[in-house]
């Protein structure tokens, strides 16, 4: 265990929680603290404070219990500005409402006879006090209760475990077959245009975090990407490409259409061109659940999917970008006709000849080549290298 990753031995702790968590007399004690223990390796701040709340750490379930005595104050200006006061130091030591106080969560400890705020561990025994004398309550503490305290913690601590435990899996290792992927994608487009890496990483990271408006972000953030990738690639302009408009409004056109020009096999652009033309009607899709994630939860899977497809997708643009600038600025001499060599060289014909036998004799030209053939000197060289790939 000394030569373990944080992220597997979080993953091991994880699956000795839920353990703990699913037999039928695991200690409810033990899954929170593994699961607190596996949550600090991997800094996942919200489920380790999630998990100090249930284990009665007094620096949260203090003002967690002072929101509880206002809660059940009459309703009038004093108990709205004590409401206020109560969520404002919740803020100042970190929690926030849903994760950490939700409305299920609230209703369970509002209850001094299911426990309240106390650890997790004191609940236990409370309640298996009561079972073993068969006694309905102690005075203080109701069996029922107290079972439907630990009933919500044993299936919330359950869920945020089995969460956790499945984005370790899928993006914490490095062996994982994505994470080739994704670091050769990113390292890619951080060469091409870091700004739109940056983009891609954070809708990334933004997918494997626990909150929601995180995930509808990661969608938008695809979204305009894709709008930045097509800028570089083939920035917008009047003239139709195949019938297609290319402003800038239409960048999965202008995506497609720099495939078009990119691509030189006719099998391979005749692919890409359905991989593109897939792609618009997918944005299509993802632009419409960014726009519900503005009103409504947008599930995680839901996110997780459109980022990874995104991944697929770049990388199949990128795969081409460092074909197109030889295309677009300058042609390569191997392949230049005489008309070519006489113009962009401003050489004469009969030059021109001499260079084209120099590349059959030689199988290429290079700058050595070039020095022996009749007719070229050093200026000509200097402008071949300047007008021309090699």
């Amino acid at each position: 265990m000394k030569n373990m990753t944080p992220q597997t031995e979080a993953l091991r702790l994880l699956e000795e929680s839920l353990s703990a968590n699913e037999a039928p007399k695991g200690s409810l004690l033990t899954a929170v603290q593994k699961l607190s223990r596996a949550a600090a390796l991997v800094e996942n701040d919200d489920i380790q404070k999630w998990c100090s709340v249930q284990l009665g750490d007094q620096q949260y379930t203090r003002p967690l219990q002072q929101l509880l005595d206002v809660l059940q104050l009459e309703e009038g200006v004093e108990k709205k500005s004590a409401l206020e006061t109560a969520i404002k130091k919740l803020k100042d030591v970190g929690l926030n409402k849903g994760m950490h106080y939700s409305s299920e969560e609230v209703h369970v400890k509002i209850d001094e006879s299911a426990g309240g705020y106390h650890s997790i561990g004191f609940i236990e025994e409370r309640y298996a006090d009561l079972v073993r004398l068969k006694n309905g309550n102690d005075g203080t503490y109701y069996k029922n209760n107290l079972n439907t305290h630990l009933s919500y913690v044993r299936r919330r601590s359950h869920e945020l475990a089995s969460g956790l435990l499945n984005r370790l899996r899928f993006v914490g290792l490095p062996s994982n077959c994505f994470d080739v992927l994704r670091s050769a994608v990113d390292d890619k487009l951080l060469d091409l245009n870091p700004a739109l890496a940056e983009q891609l990483m954070l809708a990334f990271k933004a997918v494997a975090s626990a909150k929601s408006e995180e995930w509808s972000q990661a969608l938008t953030t695809c979204r305009r990407l894709l709008e930045g990738l097509a800028d570089v690639v083939y920035p917008a302009n009047s003239d139709p490409a195949l019938g297609r408009v290319l402003s800038q409004a239409q960048y999965v056109n202008r995506l497609w259409a720099f495939m078009d020009k990119a691509i030189e096999s006719d099998s391979n652009k005749a692919l890409a061109k359905v991989h593109v033309d897939f792609l618009g009607a997918w944005m299509e899709k993802t632009n419409k659940i960014a726009n519900k994630g503005v009103h409504a939860e947008v599930g995680q899977l839901e996110a997780v999917k459109a980022v990874f497809h995104t991944y697929l997708v770049v990388a199949d643009i990128l795969e081409y970008t460092s074909e197109a600038p030889n295309k677009s600025s300058k042609p390569n001499i191997n392949n230049a006709t005489m008309d070519e060599l006489e113009a962009l060289l401003n050489i004469s014909r009969s030059t021109a000849k001499e260079i084209v036998k120099a590349r059959v004799a030689h199988g290429k030209l290079d700058a050595e080549v070039l020095k022996k053939v009749p007719g070229v000197g050093a200026k000509t060289i200097e402008k071949a290298l300047t007008e021309f790939s090699f």
